[in-house]
């Protein structure tokens, strides 16, 4: 399980237990989700960006940076893991090539 916060960090938990496995630096969260294999984690951020995680590691991979402006409020993976669609509080949607 992931959560985010407005104050940037993110935090990474185990269900089972309850704990919390690991926080990640992140500029603040408006929205988060894992990949279908649950291997990665993306996060869209206030200040517009798009970041993804590697969950075993804590690592950012990646920085998908919004090209309209706007908060990305809004992260989905498609169902094979291979597309990443964010929604920005500008209104406008992109699908990313992350497979």
């Amino acid at each position: 399980m992931a959560t985010g916060s407005s104050v940037g960090s993110m935090y990474l938990w185990d269900v089972a237990t309850g704990r919390r496995t690991a926080t990640l630096a992140d500029p603040a969260v408006d929205a988060v989700a894992f990949s279908p294999d649950g291997r990665t984690l993306a996060t869209g951020a206030v200040v517009g960006s798009t970041y993804l995680w590697d969950v075993a590691t804590g690592r950012r991979t990646a920085t998908l940076a919004n090209p309209s402006g706007g908060g990305v409020q809004a992260v989905a993976f498609s169902p094979d893991g291979r597309t990443l669609a964010t929604g920005t509080s500008a209104g406008s949607t992109y699908l990313w090539d992350v497979g």
